[in-house]
C-alpha cells in the first residue's frame, strides 16, 4: 500500500492514561514506521495542553481547546468542531480519518465532517454498551447515526464486533430478498496488542506467601462489590494468600470499609493510582491476576498480566474469552461463589507449579503483536479508499434509516452541516490558508542539529 496521511480522531489520548489512549498512540507510531503520515486530533488538558504538539516518532498533536465534561470525554456540539477539523485536514493533506471510541464526541463529529472533504472513514469500537439503560440507549443511538455513513468499522473482539453490529444497526437488505439482511462486509475484528519487552516476567517465587494483583479503575463495570464480597472469603479460606490492588475511583470507599471491618490491612493493600510504566513492577510483585469485570470487549490488562508471567483469574464476560490459552486463564460466572470457586483452582495450579511464568510469557509474544495490528489496518485503510465513496443522497437516504424520529433529525444536521461547510468554503478559502509542506523527518533534523551544532577542534 502506498503512503497515505492519516487522521486519528478521539476524546480519549495523552496526556489520559487509559487502553484507548493506548491504543491511539501504539496504532500511530506503528503506522508511522510503516511509512504513513499521522496525525492525531483531540481535545485540550488543563492548564496548558492546547495547540499543536510533538510526541515520538514524529506524531503531531493537534490539542482542540474544547473542554471535556466528564471523564475526559467532550460534550456534543457538532457544528463547532468543523472549522477546526476543515483547517486541520486541507492543511495537512488527509487522506483517510480514524475514530475511536463510542463516548468520543470528536470522532462521530470528525466522521459527520470529513464526507465533506471527501476524506475517507474508519471507526474503532473499544467498548460493550447495553441496551437497556438510558445512557446506552443515547449513546447506541448517537453510534448508530454515525456508522450510518462510516466506510468501515473495526472491532477489538468477535463479541465486541457482535455487539457494535446490533448498537450500531450495522445492516444491509438484501437486493433479491427485501426481508433479508445481513452484516455489512466492512465490519472488521483486529485486537489490542502490547509490547512483549516492557512485561517481563520475574524469576519463579517461593509459594509460601502467595499474592494476587487486581489492577483496575474502581467503578462499578469492573466489578468492585466482587471483589470486596469475595476478598475476606478467600483470605479466611487461605492463609498464605495476600491482595496488592491498584487503582482509583468513587469505589475505593467499599474496599477500606472492607478491609477495616474484617481487619485485613495486613492481607490487603492499596497501592492508589498505579501510572502504565509501574504496571509492570506491580504485576511481578504476584502470581495470579484477578479480574473481576461485569462487562469487557477485550481487557488489555488482563493480556498484560499474563505477559508479566501471572496466572489469570477472570469473570466470563464480554470478550475475555478471547484472550488467552484455556491453560493460562480460570474463568468464573460473575457471581461471588464461582469466583472464590475459580481463585482456588488458581492458588492450587501456582501452588503445585503447574504453571510457567516464562513459557508464558514466550507464548504471549507470538500471539499479539503491534506490528501485526498496524498491518492489519493498514488493509482495512487500503479497502475503504478503493471502494466507491458515498454521495450525499446515498448518505440521506441511509440516515433516514434510523427511525420515525431520529432520522429526520439527523437528515436536518446533515443538511445544515453541509450548509455550514459552503459558508466556510466561501467566507475562509482554501487558497488563503498556509498549507503544510514539510512533515517531520529524523533525517532533516538530524542534518539541522549537526549544522547548529559548532564543530569542536
Amino acid at each position: 500500500m502506498h503512503p497515505i496521511s492519516i487522521a486519528m480522531i478521539t476524546d480519549f489520548f495523552h496526556p489520559a492514561v487509559g487502553g484507548v489512549e493506548n491504543h491511539v498512540y501504539m496504532l500511530s507510531a506503528n503506522l508511522i514506521r510503516r511509512g504513513h503520515k499521522v496525525i492525531v486530533i483531540t481535545h485540550s488538558h488543563q492548564p496548558d495542553r492546547v495547540g499543536v504538539r510533538w510526541l515520538v516518532p514524529s506524531l503531531k498533536v493537534y490539542y482542540i481547546p474544547f473542554v471535556p465534561i466528564a471523564s475526559s470525554a467532550t460534550l456534543p456540539q457538532f457544528f463547532t468542531f468543523l472549522p477546526y477539523l476543515r483547517t486541520i485536514l486541507i492543511r495537512e493533506h488527509i487522506h483517510l480519518i480514524h475514530a475511536h471510541a463510542s463516548l468520543s464526541s470528536l470522532g462521530h463529529e470528525g466522521i459527520l465532517h470529513s464526507h465533506l472533504l471527501g476524506v475517507r472513514t474508519v471507526f474503532t469500537d473499544h467498548s460493550l454498551f447495553g441496551f437497556d439503560d438510558a445512557a446506552s440507549i443515547l449513546t447506541n443511538k448517537l453510534m448508530a447515526g454515525t456508522l450510518k455513513n462510516v466506510d468501515a468499522v473495526i472491532c477489538v473482539s468477535h463479541t465486541g464486533r457482535e455487539n457494535t453490529v446490533l448498537r450500531g444497526e450495522l445492516f444491509e437488505k438484501s437486493n433479491t430478498d427485501p426481508h433479508k439482511i445481513s452484516v455489512r462486509k466492512s465490519v472488521y475484528v483486529i485486537p489490542n496488542a502490547l509490547i512483549p519487552e516492557r512485561f517481563q516476567p520475574s524469576p519463579p517465587k517461593s509459594t509460601e506467601i502467595i499474592t494476587i494483583i487486581f489492577l483496575s479503575r474502581l467503578v462499578y463495570r469492573k466489578g468492585i462489590d466482587l471483589l470486596v464480597a469475595t476478598a475476606p472469603r478467600i483470605c479466611r479460606e487461605f492463609p498464605n494468600v495476600r491482595f496488592l490492588v491498584g487503582g482509583d475511583g468513587p469505589k475505593l470507599i467499599d474496599i477500606l470499609q472492607m478491609r477495616e471491618k474484617f481487619l485485613l490491612q495486613d492481607r490487603i493493600k492499596l497501592l492508589g493510582p498505579v501510572r502504565h510504566t509501574d504496571v509492570c513492577s506491580v504485576l511481578t510483585r504476584g502470581s495470579i491476576y484477578m479480574s473481576t469485570a461485569l462487562t469487557e470487549s477485550f481487557g488489555i490488562a488482563i493480556l498484560e498480566a499474563a505477559c508479566a508471567g501471572l496466572y489469570v483469574v477472570s469473570t466470563r464476560v464480554g470478550g475475555v474469552p478471547e484472550i488467552l490459552p484455556k491453560d493460562m486463564i480460570s474463568f468464573a460466572n460473575p457471581d461471588e461463589d464461582d469466583v472464590c470457586r475459580a481463585v482456588g483452582e488458581a492458588i492450587k495450579i501456582v501452588s503445585e507449579g503447574k504453571h510457567d511464568p516464562l513459557l508464558a510469557h514466550e507464548r504471549i509474544k507470538t500471539f499479539y503483536d503491534w506490528e501485526q495490528v498496524a498491518e492489519r489496518t493498514e488493509a482495512v485503510y487500503d479497502a475503504v479508499l478503493k471502494s466507491p465513496q458515498m454521495e450525499l443522497w446515498e448518505r440521506m437516504q441511509r440516515t433516514m434509516q434510523l427511525g420515525l424520529f431520529a432520522g429526520p433529525i439527523y437528515t436536518i444536521i446533515l443538511i445544515v452541516d453541509c450548509l455550514f461547510f459552503l459558508l466556510l468554503e466561501w467566507w475562509m478559502p482554501r487558497e488563503d490558508m498556509d498549507f503544510v509542506r514539510e512533515h517531520w523527518s529524523q533525517d532533516m533534523f538530524t542534518e539541522l542539529a549537526r549544522k547548529a551544532t559548532p564543530a569542536v577542534d
